[in-house]
């Protein structure tokens, strides 16, 4: 069994995933249901929830589909305090559902902010409130939250991305301190580029939006082999998961020379750009 570590640490095999009905989110679901979890979705998508729930059950997997939005305190909580009743409790949060925004400052409007802000963040803050409880009260656990390279990264023309997902990072890191005598691990992960559906719903000018649509083409790594690295990463203990290898470079780079990395990084990017413009 691929996932065997995360399964010996957590032998109740109970989880709850937020923004499970594509991407990222539904790997995640696919890669646990094989090893027998139980499976909590939550996602604001109706109908792609129904045919993750649909393509997941026809595998004999206990499943617990829950339509809703993450930017819903309530809502969430119910959802969660709901799927631990059922299962019996806790075992593994995973805080995944995100959106993308684009574009320089002041191409940005202020709902577009609030947008992103409530989502990608207050959404995670949600999911950490529902979720760390249920997690206490099954004596232990793991609290996954999933940022992005861009945390760290902070390409142009994607601050309010950048900041949300630098919240979470920070979110996490102070979790990780206030939860340390309660045997609830949390690890947050930054993956960089991978084909998902995150620009399905992305907002933000054009240009911006075939520029990542670019580094999404361009990427080797899929969801399904991010999906299976977190957990793996995450079933070892690690704090920071930042995948692939190549963006563990960029990690280190960003973290032991930053002054070096913000001269640097809009040449690299240009870089890139020069080299796919001429493929």
């Amino acid at each position: 069994m691929v996932l065997s570590a995360l399964a010996n640490r957590l032998p109740s095999k109970r989880a709850f995933i937020t923004g499970a009905g594509s991407g990222l989110g539904l790997e995640f679901a696919r890669a646990l249901s094989t090893e027998g979890w139980s499976l909590g979705l939550f996602d604001v998508d109706p109908s792609r929830l129904t045919k993750v729930e649909e393509e997941l059950s026809n595998a004999n997997v206990n499943i617990h589909a829950f339509p809703g939005d993450v930017r819903d305190h309530d809502e969430l909580t119910v959802a969660v305090n709901s799927f631990a009743d059922i299962v019996g409790g806790l075992d593994l949060m995973i805080n995944n559902a995100g959106v993308a925004c684009a574009g320089s400052l002041l191409e940005t409007p202020p709902e577009d902010w609030r947008w992103i802000v409530d989502i990608n963040l207050l959404g995670v803050v949600n999911g950490c409130r529902a979720g760390v409880p249920q997690l206490q009260r099954s004596g232990r656990g793991i609290l996954l939250n999933i940022a992005s390279a861009a945390a760290f990264v902070s390409p142009p023309f994607m601050m309010p991305y950048n900041a949300t997902k630098a919240a979470v990072l920070s979110i996490s890191e102070t979790l990780a301190v206030e939860l340390a005598n309660a045997r609830i691990q949390v690890s947050v992960a930054m993956p960089g580029f991978m084909h998902t559906a995150l620009l399905e719903t992305a907002r933000g000018p054009e240009r911006e939006r075939n520029i990542a649509e670019q580094l999404m083409r361009s990427s080797r790594y899929t969801a399904t082999a991010g999906a299976r690295d977190i957990l793996l990463a995450a079933a070892r203990g690690d704090f920071y998961i930042v995948l692939p290898k190549a963006m563990r470079n960029v990690w280190r780079f960003k973290r032991w020379l930053p002054d070096i990395f913000v001269r640097q990084f809009p040449h690299l990017r240009e870089r890139f750009f020069s080299r796919t413009r001429t493929k």
